[in-house]
């Protein structure tokens, strides 16, 4: 395979996944962090840092926009839930250093 082609493979994968991302608002990024170790603002820091290395000009709120499919602020309005005592503890365990 080709560099562009792994390239558009890739990006389409990418874009799939902040489809999906999109359709499942319910799952909260605690929930994201607990299972996989990763959520919307790990994706969003992501795209920034790619965004960095090939000098394209972007901030932080920029990359969550991108990721989220609005301003963090008004995604997190809408959708964000308090994270529960079950999410807090399981997060604390999965995210333990030692």
């Amino acid at each position: 395979m080709d560099k562009q082609t792994q390239t558009e493979l890739e990006a389409a994968a990418f874009r799939t996944l902040l489809a999906h991302l999109d359709k499942r608002k319910d799952v909260q990024n605690i929930d994201l962090m607990n299972l996989a170790g990763f959520c919307r603002n790990c994706l969003s820091k992501w795209y920034l840092a790619a965004a960095q290395e090939q000098d394209v000009v972007m901030d932080y709120d920029q990359a969550r926009e991108h990721v989220y499919g609005m301003p963090y602020e008004e995604w997190k309005a809408k959708y964000q839930q308090e994270a529960t005592a079950e999410q807090k503890a399981a997060f604390e365990k999965s995210h333990q250093h030692g």
